[in-house]
């Protein structure tokens, strides 16, 4: 006498089915809950200030290194300090109520809670210095800054296109007056840039950005 039907033949069958099905599950819910959200192209944070770089970049035409005025001496490109905005705002626009956390900060001592937008994995290892030398101009990696109101993910920070610019960064560079001029086109003449491209090496093993 046959105690189990037949059809209980089909159960491993169905396990690996239902386990498959799982795992794939359980990976996109990972992805899409825990991945951080500054590796999403298109994260836009709410910032404590409706500060704009279309405005300030783009139409007033501040240059990036007046905020971010390390950028080519450090590893990070610093968050401005609230005495930056001040050297502006203590006569611009010195009662908008859009600045009261600016002016808090000012009287206080106290930091403005920016949220950073760009921020790699802590396995991963990047110098601004390094590439702003190089002639990576902040738009290769940031996109036109003086055209978003609020700044946003704009490339996808990943090892691949990392990895797309180290070897090929011909693209990427520009002459390093130019790394802030976000309009900036190679023209016929850009020997020097050429030239800048045949000396450049850059790492493409893993300890190049995982140290």
């Amino acid at each position: 006498m046959q105690i189990f039907p037949r059809t209980i033949n089909y159960l491993p069958l169905v396990a690996a089915i239902g386990a498959g099905v799982a795992g794939v599950v359980l990976t996109l819910g990972v992805w899409y809950y825990f991945s951080p959200s500054n590796l999403v192209v298109g994260y836009v944070p709410d910032q404590p200030v409706r500060y704009s770089h279309r405005l300030h970049a783009g139409q007033l035409g501040i240059d990036c290194r007046y905020c971010h005025a390390n950028v080519e001496r450090s590893q990070e490109a610093m968050i401005p300090p609230t005495q930056s905005c001040m050297g502006c705002h203590a006569l611009v626009r010195a009662d908008s109520p859009l600045l009261d956390e600016v002016r808090r900060s000012w009287r206080t001592g106290g930091s403005v809670a920016w949220l950073r937008v760009n921020k790699l994995p802590e396995h991963a290892y990047f110098d601004h210095s390094v590439h702003l030398s190089a002639g990576v101009g902040c738009v290769s990696c940031h996109g036109r800054i003086d055209q978003m109101d609020v700044v946003q993910i704009e490339q996808p920070l990943s090892m691949a296109w990392c990895l797309q610019c180290h070897r090929n960064p011909a693209p990427y560079l520009m002459p390093r007056d130019q790394i802030t001029n976000m309009g900036w086109q190679p023209g016929e003449g850009d020997a020097a840039l050429i030239a800048d491209v045949r000396t450049l090496n850059p790492p493409e093993h893993c300890s190049g950005c995982h140290r």
